[in-house]
């Protein structure tokens, strides 16, 4: 607009604010992505990631009350021992029965059979992770862990499987090294869809973003005749 007095067609300048003045413009906050806190990534090297640990919390459990039970049990015959009291009658007879018993007796060998196959599947638990039908996939994020179930696994590859033409049904099986995929087929040659199955598994594994791959096992075959 022009005011009277204005020649037509002038502009009007209009009022700035100085660095020297004692008023600021106010200015939105910048919640823009580059405004944020990158998130932190792992390096090339470190994106392994190893198998879950299972938390094994009842069986854990129920041998912690079990040994509780024990000792306690032996340590307040022990205390009554110590007191004057004649111990109880079942650790008498234990006493009295080892003591009778024969190191070759076949009962003695089996017990300390089965007592030693205990402690080994013990040690075994204690040592191995558990949890294997979960795979883990590979970490990108620092704080960031996945997992990927065997069954949802061999799903997502039977699904593609079905897609590739000439393939009738398949059987998938995922394993913590191995993929075992077999096939029928009704119609096309054996080695054209074996060929088209072996190039969409493989993509598929990888899309999967599995830490450790599966190796791919593939067959194909021709349904059985009827009668």
């Amino acid at each position: 607009m022009t005011e009277p007095g204005e020649p037509t067609g002038s502009t009007r300048r209009m009022p700035t604010v100085g660095q020297g003045d004692g008023d600021t413009v106010p200015r939105a906050p910048d919640t823009s992505a580059d405004a944020r806190e990158p998130v932190p990534t792992l390096e090339r090297g470190d994106s392994a990631a190893g198998r879950f640990w299972s938390a094994r919390r009842v069986p854990a459990a129920l041998l912690a009350l079990v040994l509780l039970g024990g000792a306690g049990l032996l340590l307040y015959d022990i205390a009554a021992v110590r007191a004057g009291h004649p111990a109880m009658r079942w650790r008498r007879s234990l006493a009295d029965g080892l003591a009778e018993q024969r190191l070759d007796d076949v009962a003695v060998l089996i017990g300390a059979g089965v007592a030693a196959l205990i402690g080994l599947w013990l040690i075994l638990l204690a040592l191995t992770p558990g949890l294997r039908d979960l795979l883990p996939m590979r970490r990108d994020r620092a704080e960031v862990r996945a997992g990927l179930d065997r069954t949802a696994a061999a799903l997502v590859l039977r699904d593609r499987s079905v897609e590739v033409s000439g393939v009738q049904s398949v059987r998938v099986r995922v394993g913590r090294r191995k993929a075992k995929v077999r096939a029928l087929s009704h119609f096309r040659e054996l080695d054209d869809v074996r060929t088209d199955l072996d190039a969409a598994l493989e993509k598929t594994v990888r899309e999967l973003g599995l830490a450790r791959p599966p190796a791919l096992s593939v067959e194909v075959h021709r349904p059985a005749k009827k009668g």
